[in-house]
């Protein structure tokens, strides 16, 4: 089940909690070939280049920080997949941890997707700096949280479970009928 039951908002942009997603958290040396090879075999892709994500069908390896990646999939895939990993990782110093239970996921669509989490991250969203692929790891107001763009019309964001309606409540307040502040939509 997840965190909010579903839960949705449409302002001037459309907020809704996600489906129940697999993830799997992955630490390890990037500089490690055994660990890349790991990588490689089990999710099917290469360990993204700083501040991306990769996608493959339902599948998407995001870079987390110099030592951790995000492994996305679908939920009911992660118990086994990440099984595999720690089993095909248990040679190097390295871990492969389900964390699909203890993270919620929300979708932000609409045009003015990018002013929605401007206002709340300190990040630049404006669309020759952020696009699809792009992910970043970061604060949402006062809680830690990670959005991407699977694509040019909207943005996912993952945080912890335990502050899902507090984030929930955040994107809901941005995108609120009224609270515009022109920034750029996407190009």
């Amino acid at each position: 089940m997840t965190a909010l039951g579903g839960a949705s908002f449409d302002g001037y942009c459309k907020i809704s909690e996600s489906n129940l997603r697999g993830m799997i958290t992955l630490r390890g040396d990037f500089a490690s070939a055994e660990f890349a090879d790991v990588i490689n075999a089990e999710t099917g892709m290469a360990i993204p280049d700083q501040r991306r994500i990769t996608h493959d069908g339902a599948r998407s390896l995001a870079w987390m920080s110099p030592d951790e990646l995000l492994f996305m999939l679908p939920y009911d895939a992660a118990a086994d997949a990440a099984a595999q990993l720690s089993d095909a990782l248990t040679k190097q110093h390295a871990m492969a941890i389900n964390v699909s239970d203890a993270r919620a996921l929300f979708r932000v669509e609409g045009a003015a997707c990018r002013e929605v989490l401007a206002k709340l991250a300190p990040v630049d969203l404006h669309p020759d700096a952020f696009g699809p692929g792009d992910i970043r790891r970061t604060r949402l107001a006062q809680v830690a949280g990670a959005f991407w763009m699977p694509d040019a019309h909207g943005f996912e964001v993952v945080c912890f479970r335990s502050v899902a309606r507090y984030v929930f409540d955040l994107l809901s307040e941005s995108a609120r009928q009224g609270a515009q502040t022109g920034y750029p939509a996407a190009v």
